[in-house]
Order: structure tokens, then sequence, then C-alpha cells
């Protein structure tokens, strides 16, 4: 055995001592044995009793190791002497081999029926580790065998000299498989101790850093929903400790029922089937719940959900890592009322501005007060419409998006929208195209929000497109891909710079710009976005995009159409 093995089977023996035996125990059956045989001679001396100071002997002998077992017992309880190198206690089972040796002349010598009980002792020496214990085996059981004749007992003979010599190799060749067969137990053993010693050590290394996880919730549960890892950050956030919740409790016990009765699941599919969605191998979901606390509260949460695989790769439970998000709404709240307090207090001031530029255009104005007129109710415009942004931002904010409802005709809408950026991309050298069919279901909307949207796509459309590009406006009607439901499509494609796809998904983030528009200097504010796609949720539709850097950027708005008994309504 190597150092490396014995260290590492040294290191585990503690956690698996249930696998080494006492002396004493391995010695018992020998015990039990020759108490056995004793008996039988007692009950019977006249058939087996041969010579009573041999037998007296061989029984002295085996109290003598008895004895000896006994006391190393008490010393070593789980003594392994494999494990632990110390094989001194041999001379147990060798003084049993001596002991049945003088037995045997007792009962017979040669002939004695009670010289199967060396087996017993045999086999204890040959599982000790190394080769060289069956020599020893073989050794021993030469001399148990050879007494008769070495005391005299017995003559010479060619049958009992044959039988002295055959009976050790036979015991020889039966040490040796069982030394082999005991050297391979052995290193089986070792090697689930080291093993073992190295997933306790995983799994403290794993309990340290889950238990070092304060800010965060950290939740294991099975394939259903119960739970099996519940950490610190979970006891803070929502109350219950660890003993309360792993193995007694589901997670969708601390999880808003409403939400997950709003969530979609597969035909027949459990609550818990809602709660991880789609999630699975290498698909995790991250979104935001409200958690229910061991009070009653509430508590709203940013979770990141992942799938638990075994060696197999197969699901066996969901990992939940949850940040409140109470601070976070807190401060989005702030920003909102701020937002919209200092957006009010701004209109005000700005219309009184473009009021007092009309009432300075009734008087008679030289060409170079007229011009300075022009710029600056063209910056106070500027600046309405960026105060009307941020109110409009948190009026979405604070509820939803008022709207105007009437049967709107996309065509007059789109019209409109291309007309007013038209001067626009002449400035620019960018031509505005429009592809309307003739005829196009009616959508449920307010054509001035629409409108507001479509000019927010066009505009953005004709900034990020270089001079002699262009901005294809399209209309078109057919089934929904997801729902199957009629749907119109407004489609604003440009041949401008693009935005590279790891931004993709956030571009109707509020304030964000794209690098590739910080990069070319385009003016914004980076709100049109937030907006249009605020406008095409509240009609029940969608935004997607598509873009690739260098080459142009798609927007389509997708908007359920006016239906009457499913059959869409054309103007």
């Amino acid at each position: 055995m190597s150092g490396r093995a014995e260290a590492a089977g040294s290191a585990a023996t503690g956690s698996t001592a249930g696998l080494t035996l006492s002396v004493m125990t391995r010695h018992l059956p020998t015990v039990i044995a020759f108490a056995a045989a004793t008996t039988i001679v007692a009950a019977a001396p006249g058939t087996h009793l041969d010579h009573t100071p041999s037998l007296l002997a061989g029984v002295g002998i085996e109290v003598v190791a008895t004895v000896i077992a006994a006391w190393s017992t008490r010393r070593h309880p789980r003594h392994d002497p494999a494990l632990d190198g110390d094989s001194w206690v041999l001379v147990v089972p060798l003084l049993s081999v001596l002991a049945i040796g003088f037995f045997r002349v007792g009962t017979g010598g040669a002939t004695s029926v009670f010289t199967p009980m060396l087996v017993l002792p045999v086999v204890w020496i040959a599982t000790e580790p190394g080769r060289r214990f069956a020599a020893v085996a073989a050794l021993a059981t030469s001399l148990a065998l050879a007494l008769p004749f070495l005391l005299g007992r017995a003559e010479p003979g060619g049958r009992e000299v044959w039988r002295t010599i055959f009976g050790p190799f036979v015991y020889a060749l039966a040490a040796l498989a069982i030394n082999e067969v005991a050297r391979q137990v052995r290193s089986t053993v070792v090697s689930l101790r080291a093993g073992e010693a190295r997933l306790r050590a995983a799994d403290r290394l794993t309990r340290s850093v889950l238990d070092a996880v304060t800010e965060q919730a950290v939740i294991g549960t099975d394939g259903s929903g119960l739970i099996q890892v519940w950490n610190p950050g979970a006891a803070a956030l929502l109350g219950p400790a660890p003993a309360e919740t792993q193995g007694r409790r589901s997670v969708l016990e601390f999880i808003d029922p409403q939400e997950i009765a709003a969530r979609p699941r597969p035909a027949g599919g459990t609550a818990f089937d809602a709660l991880i969605g789609a999630v699975g191998p290498g698909r995790a979901e991250v979104r935001e719940w409200t958690w229910l606390r061991q009070d009653g509260s509430t508590v709203p949460v940013l979770v990141a959900c992942t799938a638990r695989q075994d060696e197999d790769e197969r699901v066996v439970g969901y990992l939940f890592v949850a940040a409140d998000q109470t601070q976070v709404h807190e401060a989005e709240r702030v920003k909102n009322e701020f937002v919209g307090t200092v957006s009010h207090e701004l209109r005000t001031p700005v219309s009184a501005v473009l009021g007092h530029l009309d009432l300075l255009r009734d008087d008679p104005l030289t060409e170079d007060q007229d011009r300075y007129i022009d710029v600056a109710e063209r910056n106070a415009r500027r600046l309405l419409r960026l105060v009307n942004d941020l109110l409009f931002t948190a009026q979405v904010d604070a509820g939803g998006v008022p709207l105007d409802l009437s049967d709107v005709d996309l065509r007059t809408v789109i019209a409109a929208s291309v007309e007013s950026a038209a001067p626009a991309g002449r400035r620019a050298g960018v031509a505005i195209v429009a592809d309307v069919p003739e005829r196009v279901p009616l959508v449920r909307g307010d054509t001035g929000r629409l409108g507001q949207a479509v000019d927010n796509l066009i505009s953005n459309a004709v900034k990020f497109t270089p001079s002699g590009g262009s901005v294809t406006v399209t209309l078109s009607a057919g089934p929904a891909h997801d729902s199957g439901d009629h749907e119109v499509t407004v489609a604003v494609a440009d041949t401008g710079i693009g935005v590279p796809a790891e931004e993709l998904d956030r571009l109707f983030g509020r304030f964000f710009r794209a690098s590739t528009a910080v990069r070319h200097a385009v003016p914004g504010v980076g709100l049109g976005l937030t907006i249009t796609r605020a406008i095409v949720r509240a009609h029940g539709g969608g935004v997607t995009v598509t873009s690739a850097e260098g080459v142009g950027t798609t927007f389509t708005l997708h908007l359920p159409v006016t239906s009457a008994g499913g059959v869409p309504e054309y103007p």
C-alpha cells in the first residue's frame, strides 16, 4: 500500500470505523470453536482424549491468546492492522494455531477430528496486508500439523508424512487466495474512505459557502419543489430556520399563489411546473416574483432559477437564488416621483416661454431677431417634448398609458408619420419609403399614441442611417406567430449603423443608448424606444427588433386587429 493511500485511508478511518473489526471480534470464532471442541472432549473423553498434557497445553495457550485479544481490544476498540500498520496482534492467531496443534496432539494427532479448526486462525493471518503472510500461515500450519511427530506422539509413516506435507500446501494455496481477495477489498475500502473524505470536505465547503451568502436567499429543492437547501440568507429574508423547512416544506408555500396561477403551465402540470416554466439543463430563468414571509408580509425578489443535475445529467431538482428588491423598488418609486414632479414643474415655464415667443412675433422684427426667436422656439419645443416624454414614462410607471380608443386605419397613421419625417430625411440624405397594401384590417387603439410610436421609430431610423441610406416602412397583416390570432405589423427597417447583438435586449431600457449611437455621436436621450414599447403593450401588442452592426436595424410593431366574431374588420 502506498504512503498516499495509507494517509487517505487513515484520514477517513473515523468516518468508516464500522468497517474495522476489533482483535477480539476476529478471535471470537476460534474461541467458540475451541470451546465447542473442549465440550465435546469433556462429554466423551474416551472417544477423543489421547494425551491429556497436550490437550491442557493447547487449552492453556488458547486462554493466553484470548487474554491478549481482550487486552488489545480494550486498547484499540476499532483496530485495523491493515490501515494502522500494527501487525504485532498476529501473535493472537499464531498462538491459536499452536494451541490447535497441541489440542490436535491430545485428541488423536494426525487423525484428530479437530484439525479443521486451523482454518480459522489461518484465514485471519492470510487477510493481513502483504503476500508474506500467506507464507506465515503455511509455516504455522506446518508446525501445527507436525507437532505429533515433534513431540513423539506419532511415528513417521508414508501416509502421515504426506498428510503433513500436503496439508500445509493446501492451506498455503488457500491463504494466497484469501490474501489476494483481502488485498482487493482493502484497496476498495481505502478508496471508498478517501472518496468519502473528499465528499465530506466538498460538502463542508459547499455548506460554508452557502452559510456565507447572507444577502441572497439560496433555496434548493427536489424535482417536486420540496426544500432541501435553505441558507441563512433565506432565513433572514423569509423567516423560518433551515430546520423548519428542509425536508418539511415546499418552496410554493413562500410564493404569491396569484402569480403562480397567472403563469402558463403544461397540460396536466402542477403549480410547481408553472413556477419553473421552461427551466432545464442549460436553460435558466431570471424574473421578479413576490415572495411571502413567515409573518404574512410580502417582499419583491429577483429570482434566478436553474436546474440541478445528477451524474447522469438528469434533472433532480432546482436552485433558486433570490435578491430582495425592496430598496430597488423604493428607489425606482422615488426616482419616478422626482421625474414626474420635475417634469411637471418644467412644463409650465417652458410653455410660458413658447407663449411669449409667439407674442414677440406679433411685432415687426428684423431678420436677425426673427432668426434668434426661431432658435429659441426650436429649442424650447425640443425641451417641451423631452418634458412630455418624461411625464409619459412617469405615467407608465404609475399604472399604464391613458388611451383614447377607436378603430384605427394604420395606413393613414403611417402616411402622416412618413410625411412628418420627410424634411428630416431630406436634410440627412436618407430616403424614406412606405410599402403599404391597399387594404389592411383595422386595429383598436389610440390614433395619436400609435402615431407617436411610429414617429419614434422612423425618427430613430433616420438619425441612425448615414447619408445615402434608406428607411423602409412596411405595413402587413396576417396570423400572429405565437397565437395564430390576426395581427397587423408595422416594420421600420433602416440601412444604418446597427446595434451590437449583446445590446439588443437593453434597447428598450429607459435612458439606454447603444454603443454605436454614442460612438457616432447620434443625438438623443434614450426615451423613444421605452415610450414606443409602452404604447404598443398598452394596445395588447409587442415590439421585436433585429439588427446587425454596420448593416441595419428593423423594428416591428405587432398589433391585434379589430374583429367581429373572429373576422378582421376593414375600413
